[in-house]
C-alpha cells in the first residue's frame, strides 16, 4: 500500500493527539526550514511532556507506541545529511525509554541508531549511575568515547566522576580527566564549574587530596563557588584533614563565601574529632547567627561534635532544645553515649524511642547494638536480631556489623561464625568487623583464619583489614604472619593509606626488626605525625634515646608540629637512653614553646626517667608540684624508683596511697611487700599480702605461646580451657613416666667419695 507523505505525517499528529501527547491541536506537518530540512515539531512536544512524567507502566506505553511510530515512518532508518538532524528524535527517545527505567529498551535504541547523540549518552550514563551500575557505567562511557568517537560534554563528565569516585577508580578518573584537559585545549568543550566541582569531589573520594587541591587552587577565583568550596572541604574531611579543613573554611569566609548547612555540618564534627571545642563553639555561633542553627542537618552534627569533646550533657541539651528530630538526631546521641562509656544513658534513650512509639531504624539498631555488647545484654541483642530480620535490616551492611560486634562483645563465637558464613558475600566490612572484634578478645587464631578466608572469597582486603589484622601479629609477635600480610598487600596491588605504613612500621618495631621498620618509614612517600611518633617510640623502647632525639630534630626542620603523644615518646626514650638532662629540657620545650600542658603519662615518663637516674627527690618534689592528684602509674614508677635504688622513706607515704586504693594493681602490692621483706619488716610484708586477699584481687597472670604451622596456641598457670588440654595431660604424663624409669641415679654423684 502506498502513503502520500502528508497523508502520513497527518495520521501521525493525529496518533500523538489520540495519547494526549501534546497540550494543543496538532498540525499536520510544520514545514520549519532549518538548514533546508523539515522538522518533526509534534514530535519533539510529545517526547519533551513523556520526559515530564514519572515512570509508569501507561507511560512507558506511550514511549513504546512513539517508538513504533517512528519506526514504521522510517525516520530511525534514514542515512545522509537528513538523518542527522532527525536523528535528535531518536536520541530523545533512548532519553525517554532511560527516565521511565526501561534501560534494556533504551540500549536497544541506542545500538540501532546512526547517528547518535550527547543526549542518549548522557541519559543511559545517568541510568547507570542512578541505579548504582559504577562498572557499567564507566563501560558504557569508554565504549561510546573511545570507540564511538563522541566528545563528552559537562553533563557527561559530573556523571562518570561520580562512577569513579564510587568505586575508588582513580586511574579511570585520571583517563577522564586527561580527555578533558585534550578537549580544552582544541577547543571541543571547555568544562565549567559543575565538571571541576565533581573532579575535586572524585579526586578526594579517591584519596588523591593533592590532585583535588590542585584542580581547586587553579579555578579563577570568579569561579570558586560555594559547591567547589564544599567539594573541597569535605574532601579534606573524608581524608581525615580536619585541620586542613579548618584553615580552608577560613579561607572561604574571608572570600567572602557565606557558609550553607552542609558545609558546617561537615566541618563541625570534625572540630569534634580534633577536639578543638573553641573552633566548634565559633562555628556553631556562626551557624546561630547565619540563621541555620535550626536547620536538621547542622544540629545533628553539633550533637555528634559534644559528644566527641565528651560533654554529653551539651549534646543532650542542645538534642532537647531541636523542634523537630530524625532517626539520625537519636541515633547519634544514643552512640555519644556509647563512645562515652555511658551505656546506661544510651540503653534510656533508647527506651525512650520504644516509649513514644517510634519504629527504630537502621541507624538506631546499629547504635544501640554496642551497647548490647558492652554491657553483656546477650538475650536483649537476640531480641534485637529477630526484630532486624523481621523488618529486613538484615540486609543492610552497617546494622550487620554492629551486630556482630554484639554477639563478638558478648563472647558467642559460634553464632559470629554462623552470620560469618551468612553474609560473606554481602561486604568487605563485614569481614572486618569480625577480624576486628576477635583480634579485641583472645581468638587470635580465629582472626587470622578469617583474613586467610577473604583471600579465598571474591573480596580483596582493604586497608581496614591491614589495620584491623596488623595489630594482632604486634600483640602476639608474630613476625612471620605480620611478613605473609605485608607481601599480600604488596602482591596484591593493595591502595596502603599512612594509617597502614604506620602500622606495618609498628608490627616490625615491637617485633624486634628495628631495621624492618626502618625501611618501610624510609619508602613512605607521604608521613604524618603518627608516622614519627612511631619510629620515635621504637627508637625509645630499643634503647637508642639519642637517634629518637635526632629524628625530632629533623620533624622540626619539616615544619611536622609535635603532639602530646610525640612528647610520650622522647620522654620515654630518654628515660630508657638515661638522657636526664635532654629529657628536662623536652619538658621544658613542650610547656614553654608548644603550650602541650603535660598529662599523667608526660608525668610518668618524668618519674620514671628521674626516677632511674636516682633522684628520687627529684622525683617527689615534681609528684608534689602537680595541679591533680597522682594516679597509680606516676605513683607505680616512683615505688619501682625505690625499689632500684633501695630507699624506703618515699614507700612509707606510698602505703598510704595504696591504702587508699589509689593503686589498684594487685602488682604494686607485691612490690611494696618485697620491699619491706628486704628490710625485714615481716609484720608490713604480711599486711599487704593480705591486702591483696581482702580486695579480691589476683596476680594477673602471664602468657606463653607457641606458633605451629598457622596456628598459634597460648597457654597461662592453671589454665584449661586448651581445647586440647586432655591430650597434653596425656602426653606429659607419659613424657614423666618414662623420665623416671630411664632416671638411673649416678653412684658416684650420691655417694661421698673415700
Amino acid at each position: 500500500m502506498r502513503f502520500m507523505a502528508t497523508s502520513r505525517f497527518a495520521r501521525t499528529c493525529r496518533l500523538l493527539g489520540h495519547l494526549n501527547l501534546l497540550r494543543r491541536e496538532p498540525t499536520p506537518f510544520m514545514f520549519t526550514k532549518r538548514s533546508g530540512f523539515r522538522s518533526w515539531s509534534p514530535l519533539n512536544e510529545s517526547l519533551s511532556s513523556l520526559l515530564k512524567k514519572s515512570p509508569s507502566h501507561s507511560h512507558l506505553y506511550e514511549a513504546r507506541r512513539l517508538h513504533a511510530l517512528l519506526v514504521v515512518d522510517g525516520i530511525l532508518n534514514r542515512n545522509g545529511d537528513r538523518a542527522a538532524q532527525e536523528s535528535v528524535l531518536g536520541s530523545r527517545l533512548v532519553q525517554v525509554y532511560a527516565q521511565l527505567g526501561s534501560l534494556k529498551e533504551a540500549l536497544l535504541l541506542f545500538g540501532r541508531l546512526h547517528c547518535i547523540h550527547n543526549i542518549a549518552c548522557n541519559a543511559i550514563l545517568r541510568a547507570h549511575v542512578d541505579s548504582a551500575r559504577f562498572s557499567l557505567a564507566i563501560h558504557f562511557f569508554n565504549h561510546f568515547v573511545f570507540k564511538l568517537g563522541i566528545v563528552p560534554d559537562n553533563y557527561t563528565c559530573p556523571l562518570i566522576f561520580k562512577a569513579c569516585s564510587e568505586l575508588c577508580a582513580l586511574e579511570e578518573g585520571r583517563k577522564v580527566y586527561d580527555l578533558i584537559r585534550f578537549a580544552e585545549v582544541h577547543n571541543y568543550f571547555k568544562p565549567n564549574e559543575y565538571t571541576k566541582c565533581a573532579l575535586i569531589d572524585m579526586f578526594s573520594k579517591c584519596r588523591s587530596l593533592d590532585e583535588a587541591r590542585k584542580v581547586f587552587d587553579d579555578m579563577p577565583l570568579k569561579d570558586r563557588d560555594l559547591a567547589s568550596w564544599t567539594a573541597m572541604i569535605c574532601g579534606t574531611i573524608h581524608q581525615g584533614q580536619g585541620l586542613e579543613a579548618l584553615l580552608l573554611f577560613n579561607t572561604m569566609r574571608l572570600q567572602g563565601r557565606r557558609p550553607d548547612s552542609v558545609v558546617i555540618a561537615a566541618i563541625l564534627p570534625a572540630c569534634g574529632r580534633l577536639e578543638a571545642r573553641q573552633a566548634g563553639m565559633a562555628l556553631q555561633g556562626c551557624a546561630l547567627k547565619s540563621g541555620l542553627y535550626c536547620n536538621l542537618f547542622v544540629s545533628n552534627a553539633v550533637i555528634d561534635m559534644y559528644c566527641k569533646f565528651g560533654d554529653t550533657c551539651q549534646a543532650y541539651s542542645v538534642f532537647c532544645g531541636m523542634c523537630y528530630k530524625d532517626d539520625v538526631s537519636w541515633s547519634t546521641l544514643i552512640a555519644g553515649y556509647s563512645q562515652n562509656c555511658q551505656y546506661n544513658r544510651s540503653l534510656e534513650l533508647y527506651s525512650e524511642i520504644i516509649n513514644l512509639d517510634i519504629k527504630p531504624t537502621a541507624n538506631v539498631v546499629a547504635s544501640i547494638l554496642p551497647t548490647f555488647g558492652k554491657l553483656n545484654l546477650s538475650e536483649q541483642g537476640k531480641v534485637m536480631h529477630s526484630f532486624i530480620l523481621k523488618q529486613g535490616l538484615d540486609f543492610d551492611v552497617v546494622v550487620g556489623s554492629a551486630l556482630m560486634d554484639m554477639y563478638l562483645s558478648c563472647g558467642l563465637i559460634e553464632e559470629v561464625e554462623i552470620l560469618l558464613s551468612i553474609w560473606s558475600d554481602w561486604d568487605i566490612m563485614i569481614w572486618n568487623s569480625a577480624i576486628a572484634g576477635l583480634s579485641s578478645g583472645e581468638n587470635v587464631n580465629l582472626a587470622l583464619n578469617v583474613f586467610r578466608k577473604i583471600w579465598k572469597s571474591k573480596f580483596k582486603p582493604n586497608s581496614i583489614t591491614l589495620l584491623s589484622i596488623l595489630p594482632i601479629c604486634t600483640k602476639m609477635g608474630t613476625l612471620k604472619h605480620g611478613m605473609e600480610i605485608h607481601c599480600h598487600a604488596i602482591k596484591s596491588s593493595l591502595t596502603m593509606p599512612i594509617s597502614v605504613s604506620n602500622s606495618l612500621v609498628d608490627m616490625y618495631c615491637k617485633c624486634g626488626c628495628l631495621g624492618l621498620g626502618l625501611k618501610v618509614f624510609d619508602q613512605m612517600m607521604e608521613k604524618d605525625i603518627a608516622s614519627y611518633n612511631t619510629i620515635i617510640s621504637a627508637y625509645g623502647f630499643h634503647g637508642y634515646g639519642k637517634q629518637a632525639l635526632a629524628l625530632f630534630d629533623e620533624m622540626k626542620s619539616l615544619a611536622v608540629r609535635p603532639t602530646k603523644t610525640t612528647f610520650v615518646s622522647l620522654l620515654s626514650a630518654c628515660s630508657h637512653a638515661g638522657l636526664v638532662d635532654e629529657g628536662l629540657s623536652l619538658y621544658s620545650s613542650m610547656i614553654n614553646n608548644y603550650g602541650i600542658l603535660p598529662d599523667m603519662e608526660h608525668y610518668s615518663c618524668m618519674v620514671d626517667l628521674l626516677g632511674r637516674a636516682g633522684r628520687i627527690d627529684d622525683a617527689c618534689d615534681l609528684i608534689r608540684m602537680m595541679p591533680q592528684a597522682p594516679d597509680g602509674n606516676v605513683l607505680g614508677c616512683l615505688l619501682a624508683a625505690c625499689r632500684v635504688h633501695n630507699m624506703m622513706e618515699p614507700v612509707e607515704l606510698l602505703a598510704k596511697e595504696i591504702l587508699q586504693d589509689k593503686l589498684e594493681d594487685s602488682g604494686y602490692h607485691i612490690l611494696m611487700s618485697n620491699m619491706y621483706a628486704s628490710t625485714e619488716k615481716w609484720k608490713d610484708a604480711s599486711r599487704f599480702r593480705s591486702l591483696i586477699k581482702e580486695k579480691g584481687q589476683t596476680k594477673k597472670p602471664g602468657n606463653s605461646w607457641i606458633q605451629i604451622g598457622h596456628c598459634t596456641h597460648i597457654f597461662r598457670a592453671r589454665d584449661t580451657t586448651h581445647p586440647e588440654f586432655n591430650k597434653i595431660q596425656q602426653l606429659l604424663g607419659i613424657l614423666l613416666s618414662e623420665m623416671k624409669e630411664r632416671c638411673v641415679e649416678d653412684q658416684c654423684l650420691s655417694l661421698p667419695s673415700l
